[in-house]
């Protein structure tokens, strides 16, 4: 829509455009998010099955895996804001954005060798922070197998950050449908050593993820090259061409993303860490109800990408107004559908767990009651956590990254972790008190994040990240 034809479109209309862009941009967004999550809970599942020391180790190991993953998958998100800028200023742009996603590439390869080096080393990084032997040795075999997703993985990340900045984003769908169906059949073969396949127990789980990974990959690639709508830009041609001003520049603004993404996600890592130190339940229950919190997360995390696209178009073509309309549209799908999520997580929580441990075996009576209490506090954050993610997403399609890191980091370590952790073993409340921890950080990076968007209009204009040649 041009300028002229927003400013003659009644408010109404205008918001009622926005919604629907909103939704019709969001939704596959959402569900692929959901089918990526539900590869790790097919994991979590399916390692529940073979007991609960091998569902702890499992745990320890995704959420050491997690730790850089998610500092590398900032960088890639980068791409998202600069491409939806870029073609909010020139909608018919090619060139540039054709650079953003091989510089896209170049930094999926940068960053995946040091995480590689990191991880092959995570039983000895696990033993060191004090967890159980046992468990660290599974949970290092794991990671083994787990690493190589990482590379193919950030590969799809970035071409699908393409298609969404082009508000096409079914096709990321259609893969990731196609990649948990093969997780789950792979996971069966590896895991329990069905169809001829080696039972390979924990390590089977890993090397599935890796192959589902990479069919995800392959699968987006195939799309880009082969689609009419995207192959015109030629993303793969050249991509031996260095474009230096640009990879800083996707630096400069991914670094902070990296950042906020590595802090909220590390604190539930160390949250899990901590479980670890308290009891094999403890961790159990933990991975359990996080993993149901993170399920519903899906929907928020959907819209912080969206609204990230659409504030960026409207950036990137100077309409303020469609910067407004965008952010709150989104705002408050998230925090609505959260509440509701929320709701369902106190009023049915055996319901949700049976879904990864049987609640009727005696064997899991412990890790069934903490996990109860766990879910009590995930729905009560809920809705905070719905705030904090698609305010990071408004934030963010405005090129805002670097003080909503300094917000994340203030929140999430500096109040968050040191909280739960006093609670928890200092007060004596185990795992309940690491719950309220993280409720509250998510609470306080809520409400910075809120107060940054009202102030907006205050914030230093930026030229954007897009280097001209």
């Amino acid at each position: 829509m041009s300028a002229i034809e927003a400013g003659v479109r009644a408010p109404g209309s205008l918001w009622r455009s926005e919604i629907k862009s909103t939704l019709s941009l969001a939704w596959p967004m959402v569900l692929t998010n959901l089918g990526q999550t539900a590869m790790t809970a097919t994991d979590v599942m399916m390692m529940g099955r073979l007991g609960s020391e091998t569902l702890a180790a499992g745990a320890l190991g995704s959420n050491l895996y997690f730790m850089p993953m998610i500092f590398g998958l900032g960088l890639m998100l980068a791409t998202s804001p600069m491409m939806a800028t870029e073609l909010g200023r020139f909608r018919h742009s090619v060139r540039d954005v054709r650079r953003t996603v091989r510089q896209g590439l170049w930094s999926a390869i940068f960053i995946a060798i040091p995480i590689w080096i990191f991880l092959w080393n995570g039983e000895r990084i696990l033993l060191a922070m004090g967890q159980d032997p046992v468990l660290a040795h599974q949970a290092g075999i794991y990671i083994h197998w787990l690493q190589w997703a990482l590379l193919p993985f950030y590969g799809y990340i970035v071409l699908r950050s393409f298609i969404s900045a082009l508000e096409r984003p079914g096709w990321a769908l259609v893969i990731v449908f196609i990649a948990v169906s093969a997780n789950v059949l792979l996971n069966w073969m590896f895991m329990f050593g069905n169809l001829g396949a080696p039972r390979m127990g924990i390590a089977g789980s890993g090397l599935a993820t890796t192959i589902s990974s990479l069919l995800m990959f392959i699968g987006m690639a195939l799309v880009v090259t082969r689609h009419r709508k995207f192959r015109r830009y030629h993303l793969f041609g050249r991509f031996w061409r260095s474009d230096w001003p640009r990879f800083r520049a996707l630096m400069k603004l991914g670094l902070p993303i990296a950042g906020i993404l590595a802090f909220e996600v590390t604190i539930f890592n160390a949250a899990a860490f901590l479980m670890g130190l308290i009891n094999a339940p403890s961790l159990a229950a933990h991975a359990i109800a996080l993993q149901i919190a993170s399920i519903s997360f899906m929907v928020p995390l959907g819209l912080n990408q969206s609204v990230t696209v659409r504030v960026g178009l409207a950036y990137g073509a100077g309409d303020k107004d469609g910067i407004t309309r965008a952010g709150w549209t989104s705002y408050a799908m998230g925090v609505g559908f959260m509440a509701l999520t929320g709701l369902t997580m106190l009023l049915w929580p055996r319901v949700l767990i049976s879904g990864f441990i049987d609640v009727h075996d005696p064997v899991n009576s412990q890790v069934v009651s903490l996990a109860v209490s766990f879910l009590a506090f995930a729905a009560l954050f809920q809705v905070v956590d719905g705030a904090q993610a698609v305010g990071a997403g408004m934030l963010r399609g405005l090129h805002d990254t670097t003080v909503p890191m300094i917000y994340a980091a203030i929140g999430y370590w500096g109040i968050g972790l040191p909280l739960g952790a006093l609670l928890a073993f200092h007060f004596g409340f185990a795992g309940i008190g690491i719950w309220i921890g993280l409720s509250t950080g998510l609470a306080v990076v809520a409400v910075l994040l809120l107060g940054r968007w009202l102030r907006r209009d205050r914030l230093p204009a930026k030229t954007g990240p897009i280097v001209m040649h």
